[in-house]
This record gives structure tokens, sequence and C-alpha cells, in this order.
């Protein structure tokens, strides 16, 4: 019976993954229908890149926080999968409802507030400060690193802990155990990109940038989150928490 549901589980996600890779696929190839008659293979694979960016800031433009809602939510799904597989889940034990509420957090979370952190950011440096020069990135960095960085990660163990019904008190155990560990992974990565982030990428393409970067990133924050934290391994006579989600059952 086990083997059969696993079966069937993986059967789900699998077409889920496809479905949503087909979706995009058609979605990408679809920007240039109705000129592209007559055009060359090479024309084509020209050409598609450059009309899907245009395409993708046109959208931009013209909503850019539902725009980059999506971009973020479509980032923490794929960073929650590739979080769930490093840590040796097979596909048909994949955490769907774990997979939904990393999808939600970078939907109402993630993408909004980068939205305004990126904005206020760039209004203060630029007008209030006046730092226009090319060093200005250097103290970007560091205030990113110390303030927002450290903001988001707790948001988003909030969120997921709020998605889970967790107490009050189990949310900011989780909050207090994971800080400081996530600053210092955040370290391993973010200072480096975020040279790039803020001295070379618009303000309006940040997040998108931030968000390619991030499939690392999440991918280390959604392991962190995940709890299985304890430092000894469980015996017989212990209730295991399930993914973190405050549910046990015996191993």
């Amino acid at each position: 019976m086990r083997s059969l549901a696993l079966d069937r589980d993986a059967a789900i996600n699998i077409s889920i993954i496809v479905f949503s890779i087909a979706l995009v696929a058609f979605q990408v190839l679809n920007i240039n229908t109705g000129i592209t008659r007559g055009w060359s293979a090479e024309e084509v694979a020209y050409r598609l890149p450059i009309d899907t960016w245009r395409s993708y800031n046109e959208i931009l433009n013209m909503a850019p926080i539902q725009t980059k809602a999506v971009t973020s939510a479509t980032v923490y799904t794929i960073g929650d999968v590739i979080a769930q597989r490093t840590e040796g889940v097979e596909i048909g034990d994949l955490d769907r409802g774990r997979i939904g509420r990393s999808l939600v957090a970078g939907l109402i979370g993630h993408g909004p507030l980068s939205h305004v952190w990126y904005q206020v950011s760039e209004d203060f440096f630029n007008s209030v400060l006046q730092w226009t020069d090319w060093w200005s990135f250097v103290p970007k960095v560091v205030v990113d690193q110390t303030l927002w960085g450290p903001f988001w990660n707790n948001t988003y163990i909030f969120l997921l802990g709020v998605m889970q019904f967790q107490k009050p008190t189990q949310i900011w155990s989780d909050i207090k155990r994971t800080t400081i560990p996530l600053v210092i992974s955040g370290l391993k990565l973010w200072p480096l990109a975020h040279c790039v982030t803020y001295g070379l990428v618009p303000v309006e393409n940040r997040l998108l940038w931030v968000d390619l970067v991030e499939i690392v990133w999440v991918t280390i924050l959604a392991t962190q989150a995940a709890g299985a934290s304890d430092s000894e391994p469980p015996t017989f006579s212990d209730d295991v928490d399930i993914q973190g989600t405050g549910t046990t059952e015996p191993p």
C-alpha cells in the first residue's frame, strides 16, 4: 500500500513539475507568435531572449509589484523543491504543503517587500545622502546585510510558522534558532552578489537578479527553516518533528 501511495504521489509531483515547465515554455515560445513566420531557426533563437526580456520589462512597468510577487513565488517554489531534494527526499515524498508555503511566502512577502526595500534604499542613498559616486554600492551592501537580510529571513520564518498554525512561542524559538546561522550562511553568498545588485543592476531589475541568485540562497533558507535541527539523532523512544511542521510521529 505504501508503495502504491508513493507511486501515486510521485506521479502527481512529476505531473505538476512537467505542467509548470510546459506552461512557462508555451508562454515564452508564443511571445513572437504571428511575426516569426518565415524566420530561420537562428533568427528565432536570436530574437527569443531579446523579445522575452522586452516583454518582461513591459509587464514589469505596468504592474511592478504583481510581477515581482509572481517572480519571487516562482523562485521560492523552485528553491524549496531543490532544498527537499538536497535533503534526500524522493520525488514521491516531496512535501507539497511545504512547497506551497514557500510559494505563498514569496508571493505575499518577498516580492512586494523587496520592491519597497529597493526603492526606499535607492531613494535614501541618492536623494537624502546624495551618495551617487561609483563607491556608493559599498554602504548599500552593508545596510542590506545588516538590516534587510535579517529582517527578511525572520519574516520568512514567521510566515511559515503562521501558515503552519504554530504557537507564537514556537515561531519565536525558530526565529532565535535560525537568525545567526542564516546571517552567517548569507555572508558566504550575498556580499559578492550584492556588489552586482547595487553596483551594476538598475533598481527596477534588481529583484529579478536577486531572485536568480536566490535559487541558491533560498535552498539554504528553506533547509534551515524546515526544522530537523536536533544535534543528537532521535532514538526509538523519541517523537520526530516531521519537516518542522509541529506534527510528530514515531520514527
